[in-house]
């Protein structure tokens, strides 16, 4: 969504009235019979106009609420502190992807290099990091796979849930409202996306993205052009094929989905168009209420077709492809994006990321492609942790927290 060049007049005749908009701001003129009935159309044009601009500071109160519930649940501390809450900015967010059957790989991963209790607090307050197992609903709402869930949240706190229905075949609809969400609650640098079958060095991590922090619109990942799967029944078969030209054809290059990373630009792009829809939802809404009063008029009926076709050419704005992956890439061509391929992040496991690690280039992420993971992560991720993990200091006296900054 680019914004209307501001001092820019706009001009349009509708049954003798001319509207003009110098700045988005609506001037009537009534050319023909004098009436009353403009008035709701008046207003609907401007509710819609200013729906757009109220994202910005629904994205401001959002966070502002979330950080003061999580600081005193009683809001009287967080009230009285609102204006350090809206200042606060945060480092990076990690979101690690995970599933209601997948409790063993969470709990491996708070064994290993996902801090814990006092020092994940420490973790968000000292370096501004925060981690956090995405996941959504199940179809069943309330049912036993979301009670499993709400109970391991009361012991470790350490859930991001999103209003989305979980599902293998949903991963491009679950990023996207991750980023969404994530941009919402947290005023960050990056926001990273993890899956919970890989090892992370945090500090490392921290390290490769804060060399990006200046760049306002980067994609940080091991960017990768996989083949395109034309064939049905085969793991990520690509429905839509035929848009990447002849068979045997590859993708257009994009960060591996095991672990990527995004400025905070891009992620507001995401929120942006994921709350789009819902806001041409609320125009047709304000534009019926308006058919149905008194003071309708003809310049609302002509504002009927115009919003419904809009809605059904944007139903889904942010086009998703089969693999999650892709999907982010295509959301990012056509932007002014800067692709950083780093190889840190996609090491393979021992003994690749510990010959690695003896020589000194320590790796951020490590995992076996074959397995799009570490291979029986459960069983192994103690041992990738212990033969290719960084110094257990590493991440506390990490230098990329001498940047950090607090919004003026």
């Amino acid at each position: 969504m680019v914004p209307d060049a501001k001092g820019i007049p706009w001009t349009s005749r509708i049954g003798g009235k001319q509207f003009v908009d110098y700045d988005r701001n609506i001037v009537v003129k009534n050319e023909g019979n004098s009436s009353g009935d403009i008035s709701g159309s008046q207003h609907s044009i401007l509710t819609m106009d200013k729906a757009i601009s109220d994202l910005e500071i629904k994205l401001m109160a959002s966070r502002a609420e979330h950080e003061t519930i999580q600081k005193d649940p009683t809001m009287s501390e967080g009230v009285k502190n609102i204006e350090s809450i809206l200042k606060r900015n945060y480092f990076m967010v990690i979101g690690i992807n995970t599933a209601f059957s997948s409790r063993k790989r969470r709990d491996s991963v708070r064994a290993t290099w996902m801090p814990q209790a006092e020092k994940r607090k420490k973790l968000e307050e000292e370096k501004g990091i925060i981690i956090r197992f995405v996941i959504g609903h199940s179809s069943t709402s309330g049912g036993i796979l979301d009670k499993a869930i709400e109970a391991e949240e009361k012991v470790h706190g350490d859930f991001l849930r999103l209003q989305h229905v979980e599902g293998y075949l949903e991963l491009s609809a679950k990023t996207k409202t991750y980023f969404a969400t994530a941009v919402s609650w947290w005023d960050a640098e990056f926001y990273v996306k993890v899956d919970d079958d890989i090892h992370v060095n945090l500090a490392t991590l921290g390290v490769a993205l804060a060399r990006h922090r200046k760049k306002p619109r980067v994609y940080i990942g091991c960017m990768k052009s996989g083949p395109v799967l034309a064939r049905k029944g085969v793991k990520y078969h690509e429905p839509e094929y035929w848009k990447f030209g002849e068979v045997g054809n590859k993708y257009f290059r994009h960060a591996t989905g095991q672990l990527y990373a995004i400025s905070k630009d891009l992620a507001t792009y995401i929120f942006i168009n994921q709350k789009l829809v819902q806001l041409l939802n609320e125009a047709l809404v304000l534009v019926v209420r308006c058919m149905c009063s008194n003071r309708s008029s003809n310049f609302i009926y002509l504002l009927v077709p115009p919003v419904i076709i809009v809605m059904l050419c944007l139903r889904n704005l942010l086009h998703k492809y089969a693999n999650e992956d892709v999907s982010l890439g295509a959301w990012f061509i056509g932007l002014d994006v800067e692709h950083v391929d780093d190889r840190r992040l996609c090491c393979g496991t021992p003994p690749d990321c510990e010959w690695k690690a003896q020589a000194g280039n320590i790796c951020a992420a490590s995992f076996d492609w074959r397995c799009s993971g570490i291979c029986r992560s459960v069983e192994r991720i103690v041992e990738v942790h212990e033969r290719c993990g960084e110094d257990k200091n590493a991440l506390w006296s990490a230098n990329f927290v001498q940047t950090m900054r607090t919004s003026s």
